[in-house]
C-alpha cells in the first residue's frame, strides 16, 4: 500500500489551514480580500488515485463593509470592482483596495508603503490634464491673489421716492441721494481689499444716476452710469445692464483695476430700496486649510481666503480577471497576463470602476464565523489524513512481522 494519499492529504490540509489562518490574521486589514484554497485529485495511470494537491488559491473580491472615518484621506471604493492605481517612485505600478492614504512632505498622496496615488493632474488653465495618469501631488504653496475684474449686483430702487431736492450729489450729504450700499470689498492685484460703495440718485421718472466711491474717494468726476427703467420697473439702460469702471488706481503699487459691473436684474418697484444679490471674482492670497476627495475622484482644496481650487482627480483601474492579479504583499496586487490589462478611468464613469467615498474605509471582507467553521473542518481533515498515514504504517508493520 502507498503512503502518498495520506501524505498528500496532509499537505493540502496544511495548505488549507495556512490560507484560513491568513484570512483570520487579516480580518482587520483594510481592503483585504479573503482567499480560499482549491484542490485537485492526482491520478497516474491507475483507477486508484494517488491523493490530492493544491490547484490554486482564489480570492474573493466582493466589496467589504464600509466604515466611516474622520480622516479626509481615508477613501473607500463604492459599488464597483475598481482598484486604486499606485506608483512607486521608480515608476512601478501596483493596485490596491486599501484607501488609507496620507500626504508626504512633498505633498504626494501615499499609502503606508510610500506608493503614490495616481490620477489626472491640473493644467495651467485649471482643467484636468487627462491622458496617462500621473502621481497626484497636493499643492502646498499659497494661492496667489486675484484682482477683481467682475462685479455682479442686483438692487431694487424704490419707485415711490422723489427726486432729491438738494443738488449736486455729495456722498457726505444724504439729502443729495436716495440710496447707498456697499458693493465691496473689491481686490487689487496685490490682494488688498478696497471698500466700494454705490450711491443712487433719482433724476426723473424711471431714471437714476449711479455714483461710486472706493475707500472713500470718488470714482470719476460724475456719475459712473445712468440707469433707465421701463414702465414695468425692468432695467433697460445701460444695455444689457453692464458697464465698465476702468483705470481704478489705488496708488499702493498695485496694477490699475478694470472692472465690468453687471446690474442686470436690478428693478424699480414700489418696494423699499435693497440689494438682492452681490458677487465679485477677486480675492486675496490664501494658504491651504483642507482638501477633500469627491465621489467622482476630483480633489478640491479649500484655502484661507475662502476660495476652492481643483487639485487633481483620482483614477480607478479594473480587470477582466481580478483573480489573475499577483499578490505582492502590503495589500497591493500587480498586473499579470492572466489578469488582463488594467482598464483605467475616472470614478463614476460606469458600474465597472465604482465611485469614491471620502472619510470612509472598506473593511476586510473576511467572514470570521465562516472562517472559524472552515478552520474546524480543515483541522478534522488534517487529523483524518494523519490517521490514514497511521493505518498505512500499521499495515506495513503487519506485513513486516509475517514469518
Amino acid at each position: 500500500m502507498s503512503f502518498s494519499q495520506g501524505i498528500s492529504g496532509l499537505n493540502v490540509a496544511a495548505a488549507n489551514l495556512d490560507v484560513i489562518g491568513n484570512n483570520i490574521a487579516n480580518s482587520g486589514t483594510v481592503g483585504y480580500k479573503s482567499a480560499a484554497a482549491t484542490f485537485q485529485d492526482i491520478y497516474a495511470g491507475s483507477r486508484i488515485g494517488l491523493g490530492a494537491s493544491v490547484s490554486g488559491v482564489v480570492q474573493n473580491f466582493t466589496q467589504g463593509v464600509t466604515q466611516t472615518s474622520s480622516r479626509p484621506l481615508d477613501v473607500a471604493i463604492q459599488n464597483g470592482d475598481g482598484f486604486f492605481r499606485l506608483s512607486s517612485p521608480s515608476g512601478e505600478v501596483a493596485y490596491s483596495r486599501n484607501g488609507q492614504f496620507t500626504r508626504d512632505k512633498d505633498g504626494y498622496i501615499v499609502n503606508s508603503q510610500g506608493l503614490r496615488l495616481t490620477g489626472y493632474g491640473v493644467t495651467a488653465a485649471g482643467g484636468l490634464s487627462g491622458g496617462t495618469p500621473t502621481t497626484l501631488q497636493v499643492q502646498t504653496s499659497s494661492m496667489n491673489p486675484n484682482a477683481t475684474t467682475s462685479v455682479e449686483a442686483e438692487f431694487n430702487l424704490d419707485s415711490r421716492l422723489p427726486v432729491p431736492s438738494k443738488t449736486p450729489f455729495d456722498a457726505t450729504d444724504s439729502a443729495t441721494f436716495n440710496y447707498s450700499n456697499s458693493i465691496g470689498p473689491v481686490y487689487d492685484s496685490l490682494g488688498n481689499p478696497h471698500e466700494l460703495t454705490a450711491y443712487f440718485v433719482k433724476t426723473g421718472a424711471n431714471a437714476w444716476d449711479a455714483y461710486a466711491q472706493a475707500d472713500g474717494a470718488a470714482i470719476g468726476a460724475g456719475a459712473i452710469t445712468s440707469l433707465g427703467f421701463d414702465n414695468n420697473g425692468n432695467l433697460t439702460t445701460p444695455a444689457g445692464g453692464t458697464f465698465n469702471i476702468a483705470g481704478l488706481n489705488f496708488a499702493n503699487g498695485s496694477a490699475a483695476v478694470n472692472m465690468a459691473v453687471d446690474l442686470s436684474g436690478t428693478t424699480q418697484f414700489g418696494n423699499a430700496n435693497g440689494m438682492n444679490k452681490l458677487s465679485q471674482d477677486g480675492y486675496t492670497s490664501g494658504t491651504l486649510t483642507s482638501f477633500s476627495i469627491n465621489p467622482d475622484g476630483t480633489i478640491t482644496g479649500k484655502f484661507s481666503n475662502e476660495q476652492t481650487k481643483l487639485m487633481g482627480q483620482v483614477v480607478l483601474s479594473s480587470f477582466a480577471n481580478p483573480n489573475g492579479l499577483e499578490p505582492k504583499g502590503g495589500n497591493v496586487w500587480g498586473e499579470t497576463q492572466a489578469s488582463g490589462p488594467a482598464l483605467t478611468g475616472t470614478p463614476g464613469e460606469g458600474t465597472k470602476q465604482g465611485s469614491l467615498e471620502s472619510g470612509a474605509l472598506e473593511s476586510s471582507n473576511v467572514d470570521l464565523t465562516s472562517e472559524l467553521v472552515n478552520l474546524i473542518v480543515a483541522q478534522r481533515s488534517y487529523q483524518a489524513n494523519a490517521q490514514t498515514v497511521k493505518t498505512q504504517d500499521q499495515v506495513v508493520q503487519t506485513l513486516i512481522n509475517i514469518r
